[in-house]
């Protein structure tokens, strides 16, 4: 029985500790006001892109702005992180 509630606990533990890492740059709703598509393939033009930036609440900008620091959360996100980065000075 001990067991059992030890790999249950584990499991819950993993699985919400899952969801705490996931990071501004991994939410699609965060990430589609930036792009032309539903694929977010396509990113919108600076001007738009910097509009939907400084219309989000400080707290996103924020957490986008760390994000890109990190070397591992920017490089799937280069082109984003780029004109996040360009906008830093802008937003504060």
């Amino acid at each position: 029985m001990n067991l059992k509630n030890i790999c249950l606990g584990a499991l819950a533990l993993s699985m919400v500790s899952g969801f705490a890492f996931a990071g501004a740059l991994d939410e699609p709703d965060n990430m589609a006001p930036f792009f032309t598509d539903s694929s977010m393939k396509t990113m919108k033009p600076m001007e738009e892109f910097k509009a939907a930036f400084m219309a989000m609440p400080k707290e996103k900008q924020d957490a986008m702005m760390k994000e890109c620091q990190d070397a591992a959360m920017s490089k799937p996100h280069a082109e984003f992180c780029a004109n996040v980065k360009m906008l830093g000075g802008a937003s504060k």
